[in-house]
């Protein structure tokens, strides 16, 4: 098994590198992030690790012995960390995905690369997740649910059976999907929102319901 660096020098990348060690097989040799952020950081090292510059990372870290996680959270609707995704792919890196013990499925859980599953997620059968998938804990997945790439789903949300959700989406807490619906690409969903019908793609929807129809998705998750 290759050893792990994570980009990422915030909360997400601790809690990351936590749950790897203690949760399985990989070791996390080091972390990552842009030559502009590390100037700004106080120490070249996080969590008694190296904190290397993401632009010559390979010559330390080759990806023929390294493999990678990006733990960037939802910001721009999870294009910074697709665009990270991307370029870590592009420098030869294998993206790792991490499924806790404690998540509740039958057999194999269907998802892309770079994704991150966290405690009392329930998957049901049929569901697929695509790449860089973020879960974080305690989510009801209900069966024959597809979730496209780049998108992050935060805690307690409900998506009932045949739900589609649409890459670059964003679902907040307490949120809830009706059975069969779709959530277009680019979707911010708030917390607690109850969704009983399609929606339309780069819209936010809020709270019971509401359309925030004046306000793009895009421009809300802009202040995130």
């Amino acid at each position: 098994m290759k050893k792990l660096v994570i980009f990422g020098a915030g909360s997400f990348a601790r809690v990351a590198q936590f749950y790897f060690c203690n949760d399985s097989p990989m070791e996390v040799a080091a972390f990552t992030v842009h030559e502009n952020f590390l100037s700004e950081t106080p120490s070249a090292s996080l969590c008694g690790l190296p904190l290397v510059p993401f632009e010559t990372v390979e010559r330390r870290f080759p990806p023929d012995d390294f493999d990678m996680f990006i733990a960037v959270g939802f910001k721009r609707l999870n294009r910074i960390r697709a665009e990270i995704y991307g370029q870590a792919k592009a420098k030869g890196y294998r993206l790792r995905t991490y499924l806790s013990s404690k998540a509740v499925y039958f057999g194999e859980v269907a998802c892309g690369d770079n994704c991150f599953i966290l405690e009392n997620n329930v998957i049901q059968p049929f569901s697929r997740l695509g790449d860089d998938v973020i879960l974080w804990s305690g989510n009801h997945i209900g069966h024959d649910v597809l979730i496209g790439d780049h998108c992050f789903v935060s805690s307690h949300v409900v998506l009932s059976g045949h739900v589609r959700v649409g890459d670059f989406s964003f679902i907040g807490v307490n949120a809830c999907a009706k059975q069969g619906i779709t959530i277009g690409a680019g979707c911010l969903i708030g917390s607690g929102a109850v969704l009983l019908k399609d929606t339309r793609p780069g819209e936010a929807y809020l709270a019971q319901g509401t359309t925030a129809s004046a306000v793009s998705a895009e421009r809300i998750a802009a202040f995130l």
